[in-house]
């Protein structure tokens, strides 16, 4: 599959560790889905940016430090959603656990990482739109990309 769309993405989380951050120890683990995601967002590492300007010669510039990012969905709110009650389970833990998550593409392509839910704060517009959370999930390893298969 060549070029495609978001629609058929999806969002999976668990509270499990892999045994190693690669393919096979996050595929051995059980996610569970989180329902009524309207979008994902944009994420993914970028490196911090080191310069250094000799008196002589050109600027030198280095990667710095990574950050892999952090994935801002926006989910209409479901009580009973099994994904939903870990994810804000996530959101209101104090005790810097890190969770597993899971993003499927429409080609079955999948992305894991790891990260914190640092809240999920609630919208209530108006009368004319759902009741929605925006969770910021930061990553907190490598996202590790896995292609459809």
């Amino acid at each position: 599959m060549g070029s495609q769309t978001a629609a058929g993405s999806s969002l999976a989380i668990s509270a499990a560790t892999p045994a190693t951050l690669d393919a096979a120890g996050y595929t051995a683990l059980t996610f569970t889905d989180i329902g009524q995601v309207e979008k994902l967002g944009s994420f993914g590492a970028s490196f911090a940016k080191v310069e250094f300007q000799p008196l002589k010669g050109a600027k030198q510039k280095y990667k710095g430090s990574a950050d892999y990012g952090a994935l801002q969905p926006s989910i209409a709110i479901d009580s009973v959603d099994a994904g939903q009650t870990i994810l804000q389970t996530a959101s209101d833990d104090e005790t810097q656990k890190l969770y597993s998550f899971r993003v499927t593409y429409q080609d079955g392509a999948k992305r894991f990482f790891q990260g914190r839910s640092f809240g999920s704060p609630e919208t209530a517009d108006g009368a004319d739109s759902m009741l929605m959370a925006t969770p910021t999930i930061e990553i907190c390893t490598k996202v590790v990309k896995v292609a459809a298969t």
